[in-house]
């Protein structure tokens, strides 16, 4: 499968796919077949995996996978030269049950992929920053304020004068989800594991509003819903069928909450 079409810097990833046979495994390779940001897929049926290689975010790629009526789950990703050069995720939670996941792939000294989902936000632009610190002991007002090493002001994602933390906005459809892949020239995945990512309540107006304020941070109102940036697994790295702590395999994990008392409630049920 090529496209002509593909733009921004491709990757690949890597998905457990609940196959059982040939009839599979065609469905598989009929979905992803005429997407235009897709520039290859390889299945394997003995292995349950599908690797595609793409520009799309993985939710994207998820949401075209399960059109199939199977269950996926995303292993990992890497960089299109299959070289590991660092992973990172956020699991976000937060008010009014947002909850989601951005995961941080860098493909190049230079570049960094952000690629995330989540849901429960209001419709419209919110902005998202990553923060000094990984203290979530009073939950978002203990994370610090933006990563901001080099002691600039506040900016947007493409100006030379910003925050290495300063990412913009996000924008949340009218259920509430934001679907979003953005590169990044400054990240490094190396220097921000520990720390957090934050979402706010509003749209950031990039340090370009009328109060001293918004060269600090943006306008973007009250910090909503965080998450700890942990290092993750590239492509390749993640063999996990079944988690060893508490028996939820990954098929049941795709529906399942990553803590708390629902994960709880799963756990006892497979003792």
């Amino acid at each position: 499968m090529n496209s002509s079409n593909v733009s921004g810097t491709l990757c690949k990833m890597e998905f457990a796919v609940q196959m059982t046979c040939e009839k599979c495994v065609n469905a598989v390779k009929k979905s992803l077949e005429y997407v235009k940001d897709v520039q290859s897929v390889s299945v394997s049926l003995e292995l349950e995996t599908v690797l595609v290689e793409t520009t799309l975010a993985a939710q994207e790629i998820l949401s075209l996978l399960e059109s199939t009526g199977m269950k996926a789950v995303l292993k990992g990703m890497g960089s299109n030269d299959s070289k590991n050069n660092g992973a990172a995720v956020a699991i976000i939670s937060g008010e009014d049950a947002i909850q989601g996941v951005v995961r941080f792939l860098q493909v190049s000294e230079d570049n960094c992929i952000i690629d995330g989902t989540l849901d429960g936000l209001s419709p419209g632009l919110h902005g998202i920053h990553i923060h000094e610190y990984g203290d979530i002991s009073e939950g978002c007002a203990s994370c610090g304020e933006h990563y901001n090493p080099d002691g600039n002001t506040h900016g947007g994602p493409g100006d030379i004068d910003r925050h290495v933390g300063d990412l913009g906005n996000i924008f949340a459809n009218d259920d509430g989800r934001a679907i979003f892949r953005v590169e990044n020239n400054r990240l490094k995945v190396w220097d921000i594991i520990g720390r957090s990512l934050v979402v706010d309540e509003k749209e950031d107006d990039l340090g370009q509003g009328y109060l001293p304020l918004s060269k600090i941070t943006g306008n973007s109102g009250k910090r909503l819903a965080f998450g700890i940036i942990a290092r993750s697994a590239g492509l390749y790295e993640n063999v996990k069928k079944i988690c060893s702590c508490d028996g939820v395999t990954i098929w049941e994990e795709r529906d399942c909450p990553i803590a708390g008392p629902e994960r709880n409630k799963r756990k006892t049920a497979n003792l």
